[in-house]
């Protein structure tokens, strides 16, 4: 098992470009994944994702240029070349899944910042949801976080900015003897060691946005747009035993590479 996920990992490096390319635009996330089960027309593909003849048309053009289709017989496939490199990563098609099931999140968000191992498992968060906040409840991302940690026996977070509500939470699990570990932005460390009881407490540079909090009960990931600000209205949340597992092996791939 070592083994075959280190294969993977070293597979997933060699395409790690291309997919994230991919995966920055949802018109070729939905093209890529619907030719993956098959070759389509122009009519199909347009039928398939959803998108504008002309959306699929200028992103066909596109994925022509950089090598990932070919058009044959009226129909588009992928290149034996993307084709050997998706089947050369286990449990990709799991991946693609996921991923166009939360284009959402995904699209026009700063998904570098996940870690390639994390990137590489991202199958295993199939089964969470995306809740939005939105003018009935402008707050609800915010609220369900706040919740989670009234609830939580112990934390491991990344956090990317200072909200004094979530820091009370955690201090209050700290003051119970809970244990938490937080990372947070090398700008705003000096906030959190003046003003909170947590010890366990370690820094991340700046361009390293993300926010994750993983409980014993939920986990919860949070990314920040192309803007470089923080999408406050959509959250990924998970209570699968899988999707903790990945959130915490992503906080320990952060913590590495923040060492």
């Amino acid at each position: 098992m070592v083994e075959e996920k280190e294969n993977y990992l070293k597979s997933y490096e060699s395409i790690s470009k291309d997919l994230k390319y991919v995966t920055n635009s949802l018109s070729r996330l939905k093209i890529i994944a619907t030719l993956y089960d098959g070759p389509k027309s122009m009519k199909g593909l347009t039928e398939d994702t959803g998108l504008s003849y002309s959306s699929v048309s200028s992103t066909m053009h596109k994925l022509e240029l950089e090598n990932f289709v070919y058009r044959q017989s009226s129909k588009y496939h992928l290149t034996n070349s993307m084709r050997m490199q998706i089947e050369n990563v286990l449990e990709l098609n799991k991946t693609i899944d996921v991923i166009n099931k939360f284009f959402n999140i995904l699209d026009k968000h700063l998904v570098d910042m996940i870690p390639n191992q994390s990137i590489a498992e991202i199958y295993l968060i199939g089964q969470a949801s995306l809740i939005e906040s939105g003018d009935i409840d402008a707050y609800r991302t915010y609220n369900y976080i706040e919740n989670a940690l009234m609830e939580a026996n112990c934390v491991k977070c990344i956090l990317p900015f200072y909200y004094e509500s979530f820091t009370n939470q955690l201090d209050n699990l700290v003051k119970s003897n809970n244990p938490v570990e937080m990372m947070v932005s090398k700008e705003i460390l000096h906030i959190f060691e003046e003003k909170s009881e947590i010890k366990n407490l370690s820094s991340f540079k700046k361009e390293d946005n993300l926010l994750l909090i993983v409980t014993d009960k939920v986990m919860i990931l949070g990314l920040f747009k192309e803007d470089g600000s923080f999408d406050q209205n959509r959250l990924l949340i998970s209570k699968n035993s899988n999707s903790l597992k990945w959130a915490v092996n992503l906080f320990e791939n952060f913590k590495n590479l923040n060492k």
